[in-house]
């Protein structure tokens, strides 16, 4: 199996949307990205209890809604009836929970490139990134939304790549892991998705270097995404998309 090489990816990325400006993983929240001049957008994704993929963060809908339970137990249906914008602003009460296709018809109208995160449930990791990468490349993938699948757990990626190898995938992780090299081999990833205070300008030499492209998350000052990109970090994932595209015109 090849790594599959993703297509160029813009030097911001919104984050869960638009998180510092509308409820995260919600229509409104992609739209509010888009809205702000953001080209890529990163997303959460998980299945519910009857196997449907939702746009969702947490293993539970506490945080991010105004019910409680864990997503697994949760039908397509459940998770419908919640409202998932109120608890950030009244201005957005009623905004549900999306679905995958949803939000990626949404993405594929505008062309507007998603990196779809893998967030499964505890004990579904190879099932949700199967069944991610089964939906991606059967409905938008070779369409005008670009698409990255990433995700931190390795049986997510590893599915994924059995599922639908042709769609480029990224590797997260919280610390600069020694192995990482031999990590991104094994699955065959592209990008290497590390949490910013973890780069360095060696650091992100050397994933360069190896042939792999460094995303840093998740960047909210503008001078610290300005020195990362000037050491070749490639994407800049932030909660406010529009701060990091004034700061470096």
């Amino acid at each position: 199996m090849t790594t599959p090489a993703p297509p160029a990816l813009p030097p911001v990325t919104g984050h869960r949307g638009a998180k510092g400006h509308a409820p995260e993983n919600t229509m409104a929240g992609l739209k509010k990205a888009v809205d702000l001049g953001a080209r890529w957008v990163e997303f959460d994704v998980k299945l519910t209890a009857d196997n449907e993929l939702v746009l969702i963060h947490d293993d539970t809908v506490n945080r991010t809604s105004n019910g409680k339970g864990a997503v697994a137990g949760m039908t397509l249906s459940d998770i419908r009836k919640l409202d998932a914008g109120r608890w950030f602003s009244a201005d957005f009460t009623g905004e549900p929970v999306p679905t995958l296709a949803e939000a990626m018809d949404y993405l594929a109208a505008k062309g507007i490139g998603a990196n779809v995160e893998v967030k499964a449930c505890p004990g579904r990791e190879a099932e949700t990134g199967a069944a991610v990468a089964r939906a991606l490349a059967g409905r938008w993938f070779g369409g005008p939304a670009p698409i990255l699948i990433s995700s931190f757990s390795t049986d997510s990626l590893a599915a994924a790549g059995q599922a639908a190898p042709q769609i480029p995938r990224g590797f997260l992780t919280l610390k600069f892991i020694k192995d990482w090299a031999a990590r991104m081999d094994e699955l065959k990833c592209a990008t290497f998705h590390v949490l910013d205070r973890r780069f360095t300008e060696a650091r992100t030499r050397a994933i360069r270097e190896a042939g792999y492209r460094p995303l840093a998350y998740t960047v909210n000052d503008p001078a610290r995404a300005r020195e990362l990109l000037s050491w070749g970090v490639e994407s800049i994932i932030t909660d406010y998309p529009d701060r990091i595209l004034a700061a470096i015109k």
